[in-house]
């Protein structure tokens, strides 16, 4: 059964995800159509967080189709091939380990281990905080102020990173955590999300 669409797949061993769910996928145009989070210099994203590609995110991050997250990848990479030019590491956004431990697994991590840079667990969510898709715009900044550290192992001092995660909404969370890899001396912090909110 397709992840997105649930029809039957034609060809199951090819992969979660019907070739018309794919298809389906609207790239987004044009990129940074919407303002940036003020401390990330650059980002990219597949395509708007609607439709068929709200269905793949759904189905990596909620159904633990675990298989998607590949294939998602690839399109990141092709979508954000200017963002991952000349960068140094990838650094999935954490969940807090009691999330974690629910879930199963962490999707942002998921979907960083396939684009193609080293990965980096420069960041730890230091206390769990509401989820931000059930809070309006206005309260997702302060959910999420001083909720990510640098892990202890860490060293991003003059690198370039990209921040990785499933969704880009209104950046909040995304601009929290660059604001700790700047503060251990990252020299550039850019985004890389699969799909993104038109609209915060």
């Amino acid at each position: 059964m397709c992840a997105a669409c649930r029809e039957p797949l034609e060809h199951p061993t090819r992969g979660a995800v019907c070739d018309a769910c794919w298809s389906a996928v609207t790239p987004l145009t044009p990129l940074g159509c919407a303002p940036l989070p003020p401390l990330i210099s650059v980002a990219a994203a597949i395509g708007p967080y609607d439709d068929r590609l709200r269905d793949l995110v759904h189905a990596l991050k909620y159904d633990r189709r675990a298989s998607i997250a590949r294939p998602l990848a690839g399109r990141m990479r092709e979508a954000g091939a200017a963002v991952l030019a000349g960068a140094d590491a990838v650094v999935p956004v954490p969940l807090h380990r009691s999330r974690q431990r629910a879930r199963g697994f962490n999707q942002s991590r998921a979907l960083a281990i396939h684009l193609g840079l080293p990965l980096s667990d420069a960041l730890r969510r230091t206390r769990a905080t509401e989820s931000q898709a059930d809070l309006p715009a206005d309260r997702r900044h302060a959910n999420v102020r001083d909720a990510f550290a640098l892990s202890g192992h860490a060293d991003v001092a003059g690198r370039i990173v990209v921040l990785v995660d499933d969704v880009m909404t209104t950046g909040a969370t995304l601009n929290a955590c660059a604001a700790v890899l700047l503060a251990a001396g990252a020299s550039e912090v850019r985004a890389l999300t699969a799909a993104r909110a038109q609209r915060a």
